[in-house]
């Protein structure tokens, strides 16, 4: 059973301005480790981020419906890159709190990008 979908679009020339503006703090204030190394390590990295960003937002619109639910960090939910495997979504501190709330089973992410736009769809089913 479906309990939620979130979906949002990132256009990747913010995420430039925002790298070139604010750098690794921007990074570490966003991303985990592991977000930011697969990132930097693909020849634009800006796209990967910016996917990686539309992934959080979607996950934070499928999440919402409680006060505490505003309150997820960025870096509360990660999008794990495996080697010849889709990405999908890791969960920790208030993230993982509400998705046990309302209780999630799994978790399905979706991604795609182009040089100008990344988008990301999240599905929590139970």
């Amino acid at each position: 059973m479906i309990l939620s979908v979130g979906i949002d679009l990132v256009e990747v020339g913010r995420v430039e301005r925002l790298l070139a503006r604010k750098g690794d703090r921007a990074i570490a204030r966003l991303f985990t480790e592991g977000e930011a190394a697969f990132a930097r390590s693909r020849a634009h990295p800006a796209t990967h981020f910016a996917a990686r960003l539309a992934a959080k937002e979607a996950a934070f619109k499928a999440l919402a419906g409680s006060d505490a639910a505003r309150l997820i960090g960025w870096r509360e939910i990660e999008v794990v890159s495996r080697q010849g495997a889709a990405p999908a979504l890791t969960l920790s501190g208030r993230a993982d709190f509400r998705a046990r709330e309302i209780g999630v089973q799994h978790i399905h992410l979706s991604l795609t990008h182009t040089s100008e736009t990344a988008g990301a769809v999240v599905i929590l089913e139970r």
